[in-house]
């Protein structure tokens, strides 16, 4: 190596002097390095010098080898091919590959709230992937192995903490495209209103919402998965419960409405669990990223529909709490 260093001006000159020939062009060369045109031509001047040899013939449409360029050339470009090919098998051995990020929370949450803003997720967290531990019924199971939990009312351990994140609410909602079927806070949604039921959960429409227990209603559609739920409201099939924890951004949007201006703490907390062993610090990040979108989800439907501004500001002030 001592011998090589007298031999050559730097090691950046051949290096300038490989990306020259594998490139055509001083210019295109000089891009490659990030350097000016003029600064590579000054390293390849130096070379030439340095080493008493004409290594390249100018012509108009670029520069051409000499015969004693080529020379050089050969040595180079298969002495920088095997410097290339070690460094990159021992970074490789040696470097962690990243694993997705394990995420646990319902298919409503992941199709119709996370979904929709993934290109925004990637823009915010480039490299990153995700993976969906996806529960089809209630929020509810172990949290080992997962990075981050949709759970409600979670309790921190050991092995897990709490990332705390809103209570939970729910409202009738339906499409804007539903007719006839919208009611004021306090007032019995219309006979005509059809209702989207969630099988078997513990939170019904008429014990939530309706001022007289015996509100008659035209028909119900009756779903086991809440997915569904939600898609049959979107396409205008009826009134159902929704969670806003599920349905925040597309009240924000404007693709569902509130069928009746009313929001219903259930007494519950809708927050994320997180696990205590070691991970990246992405996944707090990411936790912070779902908190920060939730706020914003808030603070537009606060603006769409001020009926229910209220509920929605002081749950906006217990977040930023």
């Amino acid at each position: 190596m001592s011998q090589l260093r007298r031999l050559l001006p730097s090691l950046n000159t051949l290096v300038a002097f490989e990306a020259v020939v594998r490139c055509g062009t001083f210019a295109r060369a000089a891009r490659e390095l990030g350097v000016t045109s003029p600064a590579v031509s000054r390293m390849i001047g130096r070379l030439e010098l340095h080493l008493e040899l004409s290594l390249f013939r100018r012509t108009p449409s670029g520069v051409v080898l000499t015969e004693d360029g080529n020379k050089l050339f050969s040595g180079v470009s298969r002495s920088f091919g095997d410097i290339e090919r070690t460094v990159s098998e021992l970074v490789g051995r040696h470097r962690v590959p990243r694993r997705p990020i394990v995420l646990s929370v319902s298919a409503a949450f992941a199709t119709h709230w996370f979904m929709p803003r993934l290109a925004r997720f990637q823009a915010r967290f480039p490299g990153e992937e995700i993976q969906f531990q996806l529960i089809n019924g209630p929020l509810e199971g172990p949290v080992e192995g997962v990075d981050i939990s949709m759970r409600f009312d979670p309790r921190p351990g050991d092995k897990v903490k709490v990332f705390p994140l809103m209570r939970e609410l729910l409202l009738p909602v339906c499409s804007d495209r539903y007719e006839g079927a919208r009611a004021d806070a306090g007032s019995l949604l219309p006979a005509a209103a059809r209702m989207i039921t969630l099988s078997g959960s513990k939170f019904h429409w008429a014990e939530l919402f309706a001022s007289d227990s015996t509100q008659q209603t035209a028909s119900e559609l009756l779903f086991t998965d809440y997915t569904l739920v939600v898609q049959a409201a979107l396409v205008g099939q009826g009134v159902a419960v929704g969670w806003f924890s599920v349905v925040s951004s597309l009240l924000a949007g404007g693709a569902l409405v509130p069928a009746r201006a009313e929001l219903v703490p259930t007494g519950r907390r809708c927050d994320l669990v997180v696990s205590r062993w070691p991970h990246a610090e992405v996944v707090n990040e990411i936790c912070q990223w779902i908190l920060d979108e939730y706020r914003e989800d808030a603070s537009l439907v606060a603006m769409r529909h001020p009926d229910i501004a209220p509920v929605l500001l002081s749950e906006l002030a217990s977040i930023e709490r």
